[in-house]
């Protein structure tokens, strides 16, 4: 294959990946999870035949070759750590919400409680007074 056919070759897998970033943002999780599942798995496949094609090739190039995926290999493993590290700060922002969200309730509940344990001492002290107005009531009445 001639490397102006490479180039075209390369042109229309950019182009696909545009349209498949492109109508990721309306996707649903679960299908954007497994699109990014099929793009890994693929860029696995496409490594490992970059391996096998190297391993033919060796007598030419093998130096280089290896150089060369050492790198590549090198740049995914340090583009997925980025991705990893991403989630994993995404998930304790998350966390990290939930859990000031969990602190905000329950300083809320304990005022809450607060307020009706007061409340509830107002009504006690105030049925108390009320009895005694009550039996003072009834005592004026009887004498």
């Amino acid at each position: 294959m001639a490397i102006s056919d490479e180039l075209g070759r390369l042109s229309v897998r950019a182009k696909q990946a545009e349209d498949r970033a492109e109508g990721a943002k309306t996707q649903a999780r679960e299908q954007l999870e497994q699109a990014v599942q099929t793009a890994r798995d693929s860029t696995q496949q496409t490594a490992d035949k970059l391996r096998a094609d190297s391993a033919a090739a060796a007598d030419r190039t093998d130096a280089w070759a290896d150089n060369m995926q050492q790198s590549w290999n090198e740049h995914l493993a340090e583009a997925r750590a980025r991705h990893g590290d991403r989630k994993a700060r995404h998930a304790a922002d998350r966390a990290e919400s939930g859990a000031e969200d969990a602190e905000a309730y329950a300083t809320y509940s304990i005022d809450f409680a607060y307020s009706a344990i007061e409340e509830a001492e107002y009504a006690v002290l105030d049925a108390v007074l009320a009895r005694e107005d009550a039996d003072a009531a009834a005592q004026t009445v009887s004498t």
